[in-house]
């Protein structure tokens, strides 16, 4: 397994194309060996928000796949209402989306600073329909991974890895070649009561065990990381598709929902009911759906659930994910109404 990442930078540093190059034609078994010299897999992207703002007592938080983050103007539109959000599958000099430094845009147009951290360098220009479409185009540097944006200042930004890497290189996720592996990112708000943050991304290659197993994974880290009583938001992408959208005993289908209920998280005061995924321009995904899409809270009160499209102003799709969201409250607010529930 690979080790929690603690180094920070102001910038990551871009890996060297000819590295690259001769990575993606490497033995299935090099992935180590190549992944060792790609520094920007082993420090966290940190820049603070332009204006140090204290923490509300009620805190909107968000959770969305942005699925590269390819849309900047209606993603900034979409999240706009949101003090936080918790980022997964965000690109930084990819071709599929425009080269851009994709959080760096969204983060300065919402007023945030952010903590990112990388997943995967992508060997090529993405998947099947993203290597047709950018045919005649080149990557600049090929980050993917994900992302905390904040209106208030983040501390301590770590990234947690949920697997030993390789799975994508070695071609046993389909043929888009990537050095890395699945990883969460965690960061701590200054709040009266310690809140720490965490944008978590599961493997979708995979199954309902394996989800459990890398959920062992991640509490096992926050337990290590994180003080018994801080408040916890872990939010993101985890994969949960034996789950179509109901919030009950989803543990039937997805053992990591037991985990996570051992470990002292609930999903039943911060979720809608109702599937997360929807279908893209291209058609892709189909239905049935599932509830793809989560935010867990431990030691933390949470209100007002929502699930809300991902679309733009003329209701065309920026994702296959839809974006999750629930109020947080902090503070004097969070232990007050946390009192009146135990005397209720």
């Amino acid at each position: 397994m690979r080790e929690i990442v603690t180094r920070r930078a102001g910038v990551l540093p871009a890996p060297d194309p000819i590295l690259l190059a001769d990575a993606a034609l490497a033995p299935d078994d090099a992935h180590d060996r190549f992944a060792a010299q790609v520094p920007a897999l082993n420090a966290v992207e940190h820049r603070p928000a332009p204006v140090d703002r204290p923490v509300p007592p009620r805190l909107r938080v968000a959770a969305w796949n942005a699925e590269r983050l390819k849309y900047h103007a209606p993603s900034a539109a979409l999240l706009r209402g949101a003090d936080v959000v918790l980022l997964t599958e965000a690109d930084i000099g990819m071709a599929r989306s425009g080269n851009r430094h994709t959080v760096r845009d969204l983060a300065e147009t919402l007023g945030m600073g952010w903590a990112y951290g990388v997943e995967f360098v992508e060997l090529g220009l993405g998947d099947a329909r993203e290597s047709l479409w950018h045919a005649d185009e080149d990557n600049r540097i090929g980050l993917h991974g994900n992302a905390i944006l904040s209106r208030h200042p983040l501390l301590d930004p770590v990234i947690i890895p949920l697997d030993a890497g390789g799975t994508w290189f070695a071609g046993r996720s389909g043929n888009q070649r990537r050095l890395g592996g699945r990883m969460a990112i965690a960061a701590q708000l200054d709040t009266p009561r310690p809140l720490w943050l965490v944008a978590a991304h599961l493997e979708s290659h995979s199954d309902a065990a394996d989800r459990g197993r890398q959920g062992e994974r991640l509490a096992a880290a926050i337990d290590r990381l994180i003080p018994a009583d801080a408040g916890v938001v872990l939010g993101g992408d985890f994969n949960t598709t034996e789950i179509a959208g109901s919030l009950d005993a989803p543990e039937a289908d997805e053992p990591l929902f037991a985990v996570l209920r051992d470990a002292g998280f609930d999903w039943q005061r911060c979720n809608a009911p109702g599937p997360t995924q929807r279908t893209r321009p291209d058609g892709t995904p189909v239905p049935p759906f599932a509830k793809l899409d989560w935010l867990f809270t431990r030691h933390a009160e949470a209100e007002a659930p929502a699930t809300i499209p991902a679309v733009d102003a003329a209701g065309a799709a920026i994702s296959d994910h839809e974006v999750v969201a629930a109020t947080v409250l902090t503070g004097v607010a969070a232990e007050r109404q946390q009192a009146a529930r135990i005397d209720a």
